[in-house]
């Protein structure tokens, strides 16, 4: 039987990527979206799934067990729904604030909290939440996004000590620059400040965070738990 994947974000420039990935390594996906519905529908018709509407963030519940009805199973969770507010951390505004903790913490945390009763009872899962570097080294005017990605990666190590005995394994995908739309103005204004951080010396793509994410949400990554693996071409160095 083939496996499952559910992907929030699915119609992103790193969720699309990461669809498309899963299903060329074999497995159905579902496609979350909040917005974009007629992308979602299609993308998720090429890729042998279907689409599923997570605007709901505080209830996904039932977008999960129409999955799981649907498509007969479901065996991944890939997270790549995210957002940022820039503003400095003096000026910034409660709202701003708020929104980001809400999607890029408490939405990844209702979500995997949904979809575990299914995994945990088939002793079999793969959640791969994609965090960034910026968890780690921060950046000015993301003191929100920073600190939502940390949060979001030590729960995750908490989601992998309570349920890697039972199969499920719990990881983060750190990004680098990617060339993306939430990346384009960061990229235009400080593009050779950045490159000269990078040991790449170059952005990088959304495919290359897709090949990450399918390592790890796929059967040979049973024994890699808890992880936060960077795909920044040596920024972090």
């Amino acid at each position: 039987m083939r496996r499952v994947a559910l992907v929030a974000g699915g119609t992103g420039d790193i969720g699309r990527a990461v669809c498309r990935e899963l299903h060329g390594a074999g497995m159905r996906v579902a496609v979350g979206y909040a917005r974009s519905a007629d992308a979602a529908q299609t993308l998720a018709a090429s890729c042998d799934g279907i689409a599923v509407n997570l605007s709901a963030a505080d209830d996904p519940d039932e977008a999960v067990r129409a999955v799981h009805k649907t498509l007969g199973a479901l065996d991944v969770l890939v997270n790549a729904a995210g957002m940022n507010r820039e503003s400095g951390a003096p000026a910034m505004s409660r709202e701003d604030w708020q929104a980001v903790m809400d999607l890029n913490v408490t939405f990844a945390f209702r979500l995997t909290q949904a979809v575990l009763p299914i995994m945990l009872m088939q002793r079999y899962g793969r959640i791969v939440h994609i965090s960034s570097i910026a968890g780690r080294v921060g950046g000015r005017g993301q003191i929100n996004y920073a600190a939502s990605k940390a949060a979001l990666e030590r729960m995750t190590r908490v989601f992998a000590l309570e349920t890697g005995r039972k199969g499920v394994t719990a990881n983060c995908v750190a990004p680098g620059v990617i060339v993306s739309a939430m990346s384009e103005r960061v990229r235009q204004d400080h593009e050779k400040e950045i490159l000269s951080q990078i040991a790449c010396r170059r952005f990088g793509e959304p495919e290359e965070v897709a090949h990450a994410v399918a390592f790890l949400a796929g059967e040979r990554a049973g024994y890699i738990n808890g992880a936060v693996l960077p795909v920044d071409g040596g920024m972090l160095l």
